[in-house]
C-alpha cells in the first residue's frame, strides 16, 4: 500500500498551488472553488495518511514486492455479507438526508433516525440471529 499512499500524497503538491493560482485568477472572490480545491487537497492527504498507516500495520503485500507471486494473493480476501440489507437502508437514509437539506429540514431528521437504526443494525448484524458468531 506504499504505492497507493504515495499516489495520494502526490495530490498535495498539485492541489495546494492550484488553490493559490485559482484564488489569484478569481481575485479571491470565488470562495466555493477555493474551498473545494483546498478540501480535495485535504482529502488526498487524509487518504494518503490512512494508507500509509495501513501499510505499516499490514506489511508488504505480494503485489507490493518485486519478487511477489500471483499465487501468494490467493485465498479469502475478507469477510463480506452478500445477504445484508443494511447497506441499502443506510444508502437510502443518506439519500434522504441530502434530500432533506435541499427540500425540507424535517426530512433530514427522519433520515438521521433511520441512519442510526441502519448503522446499529449493520454493526450488530453478526451478533444475533442465524449468522451470530
Amino acid at each position: 500500500m506504499k504505492f497507493e499512499a504515495r499516489l495520494f500524497y502526490l495530490g498535495l503538491p498539485f492541489f495546494v498551488p492550484v488553490v493559490f493560482i485559482y484564488g489569484f485568477m478569481t481575485n479571491w472572490n470565488e470562495w466555493v472553488g477555493i474551498m473545494g480545491i483546498a478540501l480535495v487537497a485535504g482529502l488526498a492527504a487524509m487518504i494518503g495518511f490512512y494508507l500509509n498507516l495501513t501499510a505499516k500495520r499490514v506489511g508488504p503485500r505480494p503485489e507490493d514486492r518485486l519478487d511477489g507471486d500471483i499465487a501468494e494473493g490467493a485465498g479469502p480476501q475478507g469477510h463480506f455479507s452478500p445477504w445484508s440489507w443494511w447497506p441499502i437502508v443506510m444508502a437510502a437514509s443518506c439519500a434522504g438526508l441530502f434530500l432533506g437539506l435541499a427540500v425540507g429540514f424535517w426530512i433530514s431528521m427522519i433520515s438521521v433516525v433511520f441512519g442510526v437504526i441502519a448503522l446499529v443494525g449493520w454493526t450488530f448484524e453478526y451478533s444475533r440471529g442465524d449468522h451470530a458468531h
